[in-house]
């Protein structure tokens, strides 16, 4: 490769990798790939991307570079032919409620500038249509009517208003004028005019009565003027035999005298007060305590304790208690009756009080004792109210527990105010536009009628719309509506949306690295994502993407295998050459699995299961259509479709949080279905995700799994810690006692320092140990406490074989593939498929109880088919102690070692919702309508 063609890093030392040199080819797809921790990401983000841009933030003034902070240098000898670094990962998801698909991608401020422009008027009320006309208008229009036809001009001075309207009778006298139509009746105001005061009326001066020909223009455009003039912007010309034409000058309606400024963009914008519903600032919902949360259980009597709210629990000699057997005993009902059972206008009292009406309640309680007198405002609004007056964060938090949000009543979710939400384009508003999928707000730009002027003024915002669109259905996200919220994209969706964006800027000679684009992505998107991918490298920019996906690596130019194990064991370059090369290559694993050398089998017999099932009935969350599903339990289920198809609102929204909340007492709502049955086979579920195990270096595989507390009490058992007295709280570096007071444990000091990144140095007084010089001289096999968190699992493993209670904690560690990490690595420097075999790990070495359900979402994401081998078997051994495991999956090789499926579709967004198949990966592959049957076959048929 001539040396502008190519990459060359020298000497990479960051965090794992071992003194690494590498040349890469530039304007190619670079697949980077390896076993999970074997430092892929340490190489693209942390050394080839934090090089340019720290690059790129030095060549820009020192102004400038005081608000982007400065960049440390990686830990590498030299980056040559080095391009600006653009990273496209998946940990920038905006959590803001006010952030959106359609604001993150602008397209949202295209439409706002469409709308603003071209959109018409409406009334909100009559829907008539809101036009401002010139005088010159209005004239045009009265000429174009047929010659000869008989008008008067009329100017409205009183439009619906009560009275006897005495006082303008007099000023159209006085003004000259001879006539006024009242309520539909000409009058002359030379004769008395009558009206009932408490009616309403409606008056009109006639300004001038006329016969349409072509030497009026004159005489009718003063006549138009004086009518506009005396009724502030409105004119009626009544056509005689015909009807009226209301003519205004003002962005007003004439009928219900609605009125609107010029249009604007920032009156589109739910961010912006001027546009903003005014009940619910822009967000579409708000705040509101949930009776379902007030009162989980409605099978209990309110003396069992069906009510859980704060200050309102049922408790003998309790405040509450006196106040339930007051109202129980005023309206004549029971406490010990089913919640669910007692009838509305009781459930009521009990919730929303008793609206002033008083009764008489009994205190038997110290020094409250004796007869009262009172009313009672509910429990939900006494939590309602205190939610409002508290100034306490904590008593906040602890009553935002029983809220839930609820659709705002004034703008129904639509965030903005009625009178912009009736500007229309089609007849269609900026709302119902956003709420439309990618796919039909294609359809509905492709088919717009527009008229000359109007085409002029929006071709170009109307391209720009279209061509974003366009570019979020090529990375296969045409499901998703422009108004749906940003929080809830998956990180797989918001990477894919920041590509399209960056598709969009048609930029070359760009380095972008992305992280795993293909995360939460069906075999039938991913040949979109790829062409895109290579649609970016056509522009002439390089890609560097940390990608497992076999497709991906097929489809690359050239592939980077980073190995030969994970941690402690990786941080080489296995093998780097294109995809025969790196399918030749016997030292590589990756190698192993591309040739088909090494595969996971498919099983031999799939579990029928324990002959009981779960089922959930009516699901109709986000797009599911009234679907019925059984899932079996004592098997293994893994839930499949496009993205889109509803596997999340199925799984996460609707079963796991009603398990949780019914098994386990959590407070959360699920999504909407009619009921789920066979909850009793069950006794508690278990979410297990890839979200941190801890968020500070405190945290560690030692202290999460438990395993830590034996090693404590290990070394506050030898004969050195007794004869000095020490408990195992003494080898704990979190409180005091043992640890260095001078890092308080931490082991490290943060050094702040303006205008520049705080600077991480270790503790001078322990070097780093976190603990004091006497706990480390406590020695258990002449090792120290701060010895043995350094050992990695597989070490651990060796030095504790003969403590069965410590080395089978480590052993489920081990066995999950993590016998390279560190028992005391801070849970900060885990990435997310490491934590989540820690948490897998900590299950497996818990005694079963065989009626445990685990629920995963996608636990194959960011792990190499290797480490997909090992979790394969993990859950495998999970389910053969008797308990059941509900996932969602894309990832073909786990679908396939699968006891049972369920695929949803038979498409994303409005098009999915439905349960398109339910049986074994045998059978899938039958059926016509499923897309993962037609990608499984492939696999199955090779085995």
């Amino acid at each position: 490769m001539p040396i502008n063609d190519k990459l060359i890093i020298k000497g990479a030392r960051e965090n794992n990798l071992k003194n690494i040199d590498l040349e890469i080819p530039r304007d190619k797809l670079v697949v980077f790939t390896g076993l999970s921790g074997s430092g892929k990401s340490s190489l693209a983000f942390d050394t080839i991307y934090a090089d340019g841009q720290r690059r790129y933030v030095e060549s820009l003034s020192s102004y400038a570079r005081q608000f982007l902070g400065q960049m440390e240098k990686p830990d590498v000898d030299s980056i040559e032919g080095l391009s600006p670094a653009i990273s496209i990962d998946q940990k920038t998801t905006s959590k803001n409620p006010r952030s959106t698909v359609g604001t993150v991608t602008e397209i949202y401020d295209y439409l706002r500038l469409l709308y603003a422009r071209i959109g018409v008027p409406h009334c909100p009320i009559c829907g008539r249509p809101i036009q401002q006309q010139t005088v010159d208008q209005m004239v045009d229009q009265i000429l174009s009517l047929p010659e000869s036809t008989k008008i008067q001009i009329l100017a409205p001075v009183v439009r619906g208003r009560k009275g006897e309207h005495v006082k303008e009778f007099e000023a159209a006298k006085r003004s000259g004028y001879a006539r006024v139509r009242v309520d539909g009746n000409i009058y002359d105001l030379t004769e008395e005019i009558k009206l009932e005061k408490n009616k309403k009326h409606s008056i009109e001066i006639v300004v001038d009565r006329l016969v349409v020909r072509s030497d009026i223009k004159s005489r009718l455009s003063d006549s138009l003027e004086t009518a506009v003039g005396l009724s502030g912007g409105l004119a009626i010309v009544d056509v005689i035999d015909g009807d009226e034409i209301m003519f205004s000058q003002n962005y007003a309606c004439p009928e219900h005298n609605i009125s609107i400024e010029e249009l604007a963009p920032r009156m589109f914008s739910f961010n912006n007060p001027q546009g903003a519903c005014e009940k619910c600032t822009g967000l579409g919902t708000f705040m509101k305590v949930d009776p379902d949360l007030v009162v989980p259980n409605k099978k209990l009597s309110v003396r069992e304790g069906a009510i859980k709210a704060s200050g309102w629990y049922y408790a003998e000699g309790g405040m509450a208690q006196s106040y339930y057997e007051g109202l129980a005993k005023h309206y004549g009902f029971s406490l010990d009756i089913p919640f669910k059972d007692l009838p509305q206008h009781c459930k009521d009292l009990l919730l929303y009080g008793t609206n002033g009406e008083k009764f008489t309640i009994y205190r038997d309680a110290g020094s409250m004792q004796g007869e009262y007198t009172t009313d009672f405002e509910g429990v939900i609004n006494n939590l309602e109210r205190r939610f409002r007056v508290t100034s306490s964060e904590w008593m906040k938090a602890e009553l935002t527990v029983y809220m839930g949000s609820e659709c705002c009543p004034d703008c129904h979710g639509d965030r903005l105010k009625d009178v912009y939400l009736s500007v229309l384009i089609g007849g269609t508003n900026i709302s119902d536009f956003c709420k439309m999928s990618v796919a039909k707000a294609l359809d509905f730009l492709n088919t717009l009628q527009l008229t000359d002027r109007e085409q002029m003024i929006a071709s170009q915002i109307i391209k720009e719309i279209r061509e974003r669109l366009g570019f979020l259905q090529s990375v296969g996200l045409e499901y998703l509506t422009l108004s749906r919220s940003a929080g809830t994209l998956s990180g797989g969706e918001s990477q894919r949306i920041r590509l399209a964006t960056q598709i969009g800027s048609s930029l070359m000679g760009v380095l972008y690295i992305l992280d795993e684009p293909s995360i939460g992505l069906h075999q039938k998107d991913n040949d979109k994502l790829i062409a895109t991918l290579k649609r970016l490298r056509d522009l002439g920019n390089t890609l560097i993407v940390v990608e497992h996906d076999e497709d991906t690596m097929r489809n690359s130019d050239y592939i980077v295998d980073i190995g030969p194990g994970a941690g402690v064991h990786g941080g080489e370059v296995v093998c780097a050459g294109t995809l025969k090369d790196v399918e030749a290559c016997p030292a590589s694993l990756t190698g192993q699995y591309l040739s088909g050398r090494k595969k996971i089998p498919v099983p031999e017999v799939r579990r029928k299961g324990n002959g009981s099932w779960i089922e959930i009935i009516g699901a109709t969350e986000n797009n599911l259509k009234r679907v019925d599903v059984k899932i079996p339990l004592g098997a293994f289920t893994v839930v499949t479709g496009v993205s889109g198809s509803g596997k999340s609102s199925l799984v996460n929204e609707i079963l796991y949080k009603k398990l949780a909340a019914t098994l386990n007492g959590s407070r959360i709502r699920a999504g909407k279905h009619d009921d789920l049955l066979g909850l009793e086979n069950l006794d508690k579920v278990i979410d297990i995700n890839q979200s941190p195990i801890g968020r500070t270096p405190r945290s560690n595989p030692a202290t999460y799994t438990g395993v830590f507390t034996d090693i404590r009490d290990l070394f506050a058992s030898t004969n050195a810690a007794k004869m000095r007295g020490y408990n195992s709280g003494r080898f704990s570096f979190n409180v005091k006692g043992g640890r260095c007071e001078a890092c308080e444990g931490d082991g490290i000091i943060q050094i702040e320092m303006h205008f520049l990144p705080d600077v991480f140095v270790p503790c001078e007084v322990c070097k780093g140990k976190r603990y004091n010089r006497e706990t480390l001289e406590v020695k258990y096999k002449d090792k120290s406490i701060y010895d043995v968190l350094e050992m990695t699992v597989e070490e651990g493993l060796l030095f504790f074989d003969n403590l069965p209670k410590i080395k089978r904690k480590l052993q489920t560690l081990y066995d999950v593939g993590l016998g390279y990490i560190k028992i005391g690595q801070p849970a900060t420097t885990l990435s997310g498929g490491e934590a989540q075999r820690i948490k897998l790990a900590t299950e497996l070495s818990k005694r079963p109880t065989g009626k445990t359900i685990y629920i995963l979402d996608e636990p194959t994401t960011g792990l190499h088919t290797a480490d997909v081998h090992k979790l394969i078997e993990v859950l495998q051994k999970l389910v053969d102690t008797g308990n059941s495991i509900v996932l969602i999956e894309h990832n073909l090789d786990m679908i396939k070692t699968a006891d049972y499926l369920i695929d949803l579709g038979p498409d994303g967004g409005d098009k999915g919702g439905e349960v398109i198949f339910t049986g074994t990966p045998e059978e899938i592959i039958k059926c016509e309508k499923s897309y993962t049957g037609k990608y499984l076959k492939k696999l199955l048929q090779n085995k």
